[in-house]
């Protein structure tokens, strides 16, 4: 044994001895009920990490690996509200209709355009607000997280991919005329990618809670959302969850942080 390795002081008699002994051998006072367990890694022995601290460690890591960068502006979720504040405005100022704008009502055909913008046009300052303030609430903590460019592409996934579904889903088991605008799928799709970052988190420190009850209730409205606003496509809406949900998911297993780390 090494002498960085006479770490383990004596009780009785005060002598520094090895970590490896269950007796001190100057008094003969019981150190330890058991002698740890060794491994070699390389030409080093050392003393086997027990469960506990196995878990210490790799929660640890992934602490580190998912931590949270202040330093992130939120840029993305700046964008994410102004585009559609500036479409409702012109919209109201000018003589264009939301259809003008991009929203989706009828087949969509060549004009796959519509389904990156549909997500941003909204109608009216209802159905604006409730999306507006999940992805006010949600966008920022997933921004901090893994960056302001993977999260605008996030928001453009969420929302073009339930629009593509939408209009797909329309066509094959609805009427065909699809109907479908407004960002529920993106307020849904962060508040998903959000959820499984933070449950990743909260794996790693079991203290690290967060309001689930508060967090659902936000997820039901956003859901409810169809029965009460007419271009708020509830296919549009799932499958941006979904979306949501499968990048949270990919960025959690992937410690894909801002940081670098």
């Amino acid at each position: 044994m090494s002498d960085t390795e006479l770490s383990v002081v004596c009780k009785s008699c005060g002598s520094e001895v090895s970590p490896y002994v269950t007796e001190c051998p100057y008094c003969g006072t019981r150190l330890r009920k058991r002698a740890p367990k060794l491994e070699r890694v390389g030409d080093e022995v050392r003393m086997r990490e027990d469960r506990a601290a196995r878990r210490r460690r790799k929660a640890a890591r992934r602490r580190e690996r998912l931590s949270v960068d202040l330093s992130v502006r939120p840029l993305a979720t700046f964008a994410a509200l102004l585009a559609p504040a500036l479409l409702i405005v012109v919209e109201r100022a000018s003589n264009l209709s939301v259809t003008d704008l991009g929203a989706i009502v009828g087949p969509v055909g060549d004009q796959w355009w519509r389904y990156l913008a549909a997500p941003f046009v909204y109608d009216d300052l209802g159905y604006l607000f409730a999306c507006g303030l999940a992805i006010a609430i949600f966008l920022p903590g997933i921004e901090r997280r893994i960056g302001s460019f993977p999260s605008v592409m996030l928001v453009l996934g969420c929302g073009a991919l339930g629009m593509l579904a939408a209009d797909a889903i329309d066509a094959g088991f609805g009427d065909g005329i699809p109907v479908a605008s407004g960002g529920n799928g993106i307020a849904l799709g962060v508040l998903a990618a959000w959820v499984v970052l933070r449950d990743a988190e909260r794996r790693a420190d079991p203290t690290d809670e967060y309001d689930r009850v508060a967090v659902a209730v936000v997820g039901i409205v956003l859901l409810l959302l169809p029965l009460v606003e007419d271009f708020a496509d509830p296919w549009a809406g799932i499958v941006g969850g979904l979306i949501g949900a499968s990048c949270g998911l990919a960025a959690a297993l992937g410690g894909r942080t801002s940081g670098g780390r």
